[in-house]
C-alpha cells in the first residue's frame, strides 16, 4: 500500500513539475495592436494587453473608432481568471461602450456549479456552461495552452456577455504567410464549415505559429453580412 502511495506521489510530482515546465515557457505579458476595417474601409484600432501574475491572468482590449466612427466611444473588453492545466479559465468578464452605462455587459463564470450569469440591461441571464468555455477577450489567448500541434478540428464555447456562443473550425494543414506591416507571419488558417444558415454570424482566424498561437488576423461576417477584419500591426512578447 505504501508502495502505490509513493507512486502516485511521484507521478503527482512528475506532472505538476510538467505543468509548471509548460507554463513556464508561455508568454507572461502579451502586447497586441490591430488594424480594423469594415467592408474594406478605416473603421478602428484595437490595442490588446495579456498578462500572467502567478496562476491568475488579466487581459485588457481597448477598441478606438475611426473617423465618424469614434463617436460611438471606446470600446473597453476586460477578462479575468485563472490560468490551468487545461488553459485559460475565465472567472469575470466586462464589456464598456464608451460611457453608456446601458450597454455594459458582464459575464460571471460560476464553475463549481457550471452557471455562466450572463448581466445585461439589468436582468440577469444563465446559460450551462461547460469546460473550456471562454469570453470575448480570452478566447484569442486560449490557443497557446491547446496541446500542439493543433488538431484538425477545434470547437469555442464562448460568451459575448449578451449569449453563448459555439464555433466550429477545420484547421487548413499547410501553413499560410501573412504579408503584415512590414512583418510575415506564419499562419493556421481556422476556418468555419459551411453554414447551413446563410444568416449566421461567421468567423475566421489566422493564428502566428512562430508565437504561440496568437491571432494574426481575424475576419467576421456578420449576420448582416458586415464584414470586420482584424490585422497585427505590432506585437511584443515577454
Amino acid at each position: 500500500m505504501l508502495r502505490h502511495i509513493k507512486v502516485l506521489s511521484l507521478a503527482f510530482s512528475f506532472m505538476f513539475a510538467t505543468f509548471a515546465s509548460a507554463q513556464d515557457a508561455l508568454p507572461k505579458r502579451i502586447q497586441a495592436n490591430y488594424e480594423v476595417t469594415k467592408n474594406g474601409q478605416p473603421f478602428a484600432t484595437v490595442k490588446e494587453q495579456f498578462v500572467v501574475t502567478g496562476a491568475t491572468y488579466k487581459i485588457e482590449s481597448i477598441t478606438k473608432g475611426l473617423g465618424v466612427y469614434a463617436l460611438f466611444g471606446e470600446r473597453k473588453l476586460t477578462s479575468i481568471g485563472e490560468v490551468t492545466v487545461e488553459g485559460l479559465k475565465p472567472t469575470h468578464f466586462e464589456l464598456q461602450q464608451g460611457d453608456n452605462a446601458k450597454k455594459t455587459l458582464i459575464a460571471d463564470f460560476d464553475w463549481p456549479k457550471n452557471t455562466l450569469h450572463m448581466l445585461v440591461k439589468g436582468s440577469v441571464k444563465d446559460a450551462v456552461l461547460t469546460a473550456g468555455t471562454q469570453d470575448l477577450a480570452s478566447y484569442a489567448y486560449q490557443f497557446m495552452y491547446l496541446p500542439a500541434p493543433l488538431k484538425d478540428a477545434i470547437t469555442v464555447n464562448l460568451t459575448t456577455g449578451k449569449k453563448l456562443n459555439q464555433y466550429q473550425y477545420k484547421i487548413n494543414a499547410e501553413q499560410e504567410v501573412l504579408d503584415v506591416a512590414g512583418a510575415q507571419y506564419k499562419t493556421l488558417h481556422l476556418v468555419p464549415p459551411e453554414q447551413s444558415k446563410p444568416q449566421t454570424e461567421t468567423k475566421e482566424l489566422w493564428l502566428s505559429a512562430e508565437h504561440h498561437y496568437v491571432p494574426a488576423r481575424i475576419m467576421i461576417i456578420d449576420e448582416n453580412g458586415q464584414k470586420l477584419e482584424q490585422t497585427l500591426t505590432e506585437l511584443h512578447v515577454e
